[in-house]
């Protein structure tokens, strides 16, 4: 039985009555862009996340674009943010005009270390983009205070942590303005690119919603240059019809997550642990291992989908060599592109899949 790193087959099956009836009715209604399928999700993930406003997008990429440009963050500009993560974070700062700064990651947790933001601050420092990386909060009390002593913004990058909680509040209310992906794999996905913009700040929030729409408040009137950024119709029904599940797949996920620290306890693997005070909602589940690469090939020819999240930290990235960073900068980060490996996790994963994927690795190791 092959078993994918993520079902989408098996997700559709399971909602398929309430997918096909979104769909068919923006299909019948014609209204394509914007209008009241956007501003209903835009409304329900704002609830759901607790924040006063929501800016549908075209994608995660765009969300933070859209999100340091509504800050004012350009050409000249330093944003500090993790070198372990998918590239889309630096390319949004590089997008704007701005330079990517990293720091390293905590070896426990993977997004960014507190207590090395401070030193990479300089002059030109606007903005710090903490990533919650795998569906793990970062810790943003320690980032707010520094952001707050040194006059920064904070920009989440919640592309991974839909409904993950720090202390109690969820993420996309932990900074000034987030930025979350709707790519069809997240945890709460699209049916192709979307994303979404998430603030509590009314002047933040309307200068995204110009910016994503070419600048203009009326049909003909470009207050500023914008961009064609905006959210589908479609993909903000298909989103709507599936957010009243995510908290079920959330805790589902949650449930599968700590089987497989039962599972595989005593097998000689670092397992994912989660911050002190959080809520993480494992987009990802990563172990850990020095044979990594060998393990993941011996789980790849037994028909399980595992996979790498991510084997080239970006200061490693041949597109961002631009920067001076040299192998050897970021240690933590570099030991964890060699040796994560992110296991299947989806809600619809049976008990008897998991079990399958446990005995596997279990022969793996003598």
């Amino acid at each position: 039985m092959a078993i994918p790193l993520v079902d989408l087959k098996a997700q559709y099956r399971s909602i398929q009555s309430d997918i096909d009836a979104a769909i068919r009715r923006v299909v019948e209604n014609t209204s394509f862009i914007l209008g009241k399928e956007v501003q209903a999700f835009e409304q329900a993930f704002a609830q759901y996340c607790g924040a006063d406003h929501c800016i549908g997008v075209s994608s995660g990429t765009a969300a933070l674009h859209l999100a340091l440009r509504a800050a004012g963050i350009g050409p000249g500009d330093e944003v500090i943010t993790s070198p372990f993560t998918f590239v889309a974070t630096a390319e949004a700062i590089w997008m704007a005009g701005a330079r990517p700064v990293f720091v390293d990651i905590h070896p426990r947790y993977y997004c960014i270390h507190p207590d090395l933001i401070e030193r990479a601050i300089t002059p030109r420092t606007k903005a710090i983009m903490p990533v919650h990386l795998y569906g793990q909060p970062a810790d943003m009390g320690p980032i707010m205070d520094i952001a707050r002593r040194h006059q920064l913004l904070v920009i989440e990058d919640a592309a991974q942590a839909h409904g993950a909680e720090y202390h109690g509040r969820r993420t996309g209310t932990l900074g000034d303005i987030a930025g979350f992906s709707f790519y069809p794999g997240k945890n709460l996905g699209a049916y192709g690119d979307a994303g979404a913009v998430v603030t509590n700040n009314a002047e933040l929030a309307e200068r995204v919603r110009m910016l994503r729409d070419h600048g203009r408040r009326s049909k003909y009137e470009h207050e500023i240059l914008g961009y064609g950024e905006r959210l589908d119709a479609l993909q903000a029904a298909i989103l709507a019809a599936k957010l009243p599940h995510l908290e079920a797949w959330t805790e589902r996920r949650r449930a599968l997550a700590h089987r497989y620290h039962q599972l595989l306890a005593g097998v000689p693997v670092e397992l994912p642990e989660a911050m002190p005070g959080t809520r993480m909602v494992y987009h990802i589940y990563a172990i850990r291992t020095s044979h990594r690469d060998a393990l993941l090939q011996h789980l790849n020819e037994q028909g399980i989908g595992a996979g790498i999240h991510y084997p080239i930290p970006l200061h490693l990235q041949p597109s961002l060599r631009y920067l001076g960073y040299q192998p050897g900068d970021f240690p933590e980060a570099e030991r964890a592109s060699q040796e994560v490996l992110s296991l299947p996790l989806y809600p619809e994963m049976t008990d008897e899949q998991q079990d399958m994927i446990v005995e596997a690795i279990r022969q793996f190791f003598p």
